[in-house]
């Protein structure tokens, strides 16, 4: 691996119940945490969440079988009946609807990851990804490169609404990154995908960070950008992000700062679960090299502040297992200084996170993610915080 800039982190240890970001003079404190959604019945992770202009938030997640309440032995992230679904609140995360909304139920198989994105003008883009189940033997039949286990990839697709999640337009298929190698279950190109926030570009251009692999061996992924003009009904390749030659860049979530730089935000593998990032100071059609931000987390969410900071929040696969956070300059440019923030660590082992961060109508902000107790029934919870001076 190239010498990369390595930033160094400051870790503190910090109260669950009441912690403070010293910054600009405001606390960030924890409110209470919240349980969106649970049933015995059904495996749920990977939540997103928007914010509507009525106050009226949309949290979506994939939904599937709880395969041990079938008998089976256990659960995991690849089921040929995980679907999309939504629930929603009216009264800020304290309630929320007990029954989901189908978003969508592919076809050939399961769904994954559910990332919305809310527009200006109020369209939802909701991306995802499938795989589908090679029954009977056949995934014997099929090369190792082009499967995870009994399931082949089906890439990348867009769900697309303009009328707060009532109704959905999809599956639109994006095109393949350019030297792609990876092929769907119908031997195609496979379809761009990733999971985490796109970003709309004070232009208005949606940018998506996407994940790739331009060669088999080593099996190694990059990331790299992709735009639309037209609110994400079509989109055209930009650059690369991130590429190395030993270690993997995948799920990403951008930011755009009030410069007007792109930051990314990427989960790594093969580099100690290291949180990487790369910026773009030219509107993304280029990246400046990745940087080691020094501390492990993944993957990630940003939003915005009250006072112009930059809140990001990740999952924690390490013992204490949990969510953290981290309060940023509006620029994105003191992450090695920032201080870590526990949100909770009572996970019941690393089958969690993937948290989600919006504000909310009354001040507030919700951090929602999936989570377990003692490895017991996966489920959407949150964490409610607010900013105090």
């Amino acid at each position: 691996m190239e010498p990369r800039l390595f930033i160094s982190s400051f870790a503190c240890v910090v109260c669950l119940c009441c912690f403070a970001a010293r910054a600009q003079e405001a606390r960030l404190e924890k409110v209470k945490d919240i349980v969106v959604y649970s049933d015995d019945r059904f495996y749920s992770a990977f939540p997103s969440v928007v914010l509507r202009a009525d106050g009226e938030l949309l949290l979506a997640f994939r939904r599937a079988p709880e395969r041990r309440y079938l008998g089976e032995s256990g659960s995991n992230h690849t089921d040929p009946n995980s679907y999309l679904v939504l629930v929603r609140s009216k009264d800020n995360g304290e309630t929320w609807t007990p029954e989901p909304e189908l978003i969508f139920a592919h076809p050939f198989g399961g769904s994954q990851d559910p990332c919305m994105t809310q527009l200006r003008d109020g369209t939802i883009v909701c991306s995802s990804y499938g795989w589908a189940l090679l029954r009977g033997g056949v995934a014997e039949k099929v090369p190792d490169t082009l499967r995870h286990g009994d399931f082949v990839f089906m890439g990348g697709y867009l769900m697309r609404s303009t009328d707060g999640g009532n109704s959905w337009q999809g599956p639109i298929l994006p095109p393949p990154v350019p030297d792609s190698v990876t092929q769907t279950v119908f031997r195609e190109p496979c379809p761009a995908y990733n999971r985490g926030p796109m970003c709309e570009g004070r232009d208005g251009t949606l940018y998506w960070a996407v994940a790739s692999q331009s060669r088999l061996q080593p099996r190694l992924t990059e990331v790299h950008l992709m735009a639309s003009t037209d609110g994400g009904l079509s989109w055209e390749y930009r650059t690369v992000v991130a590429r190395d030659d030993t270690a993997s860049f995948n799920e990403t979530a951008l930011y755009e700062t009030p410069n007007g730089d792109l930051v990314a935000f990427m989960r790594t593998a093969d580099f100690n679960d290291h949180t990487a990032i790369a910026r773009s100071t030219d509107g993304g059609k280029s990246f400046e090299p990745w940087m080691d931000a020094g501390f492990q987390g993944h993957p990630h969410c940003a939003t915005a502040l009250s006072d112009g900071r930059v809140l990001l929040v990740c999952g924690y696969r390490h013992e204490p297992f949990g969510i953290r956070a981290r309060v940023l300059d509006p620029e994105c440019r003191d992450i090695g200084q920032s201080e870590e923030l526990v949100l909770c660590d009572d996970g019941g082992n690393g089958d969690i996170g993937y948290p989600w961060v919006t504000p909310l109508a009354d001040g507030n902000y919700l951090v929602v993610y999936y989570f377990n107790k003692e490895n017991g029934t996966r489920h959407i919870a949150g964490t409610i915080l607010s900013v105090k001076q």
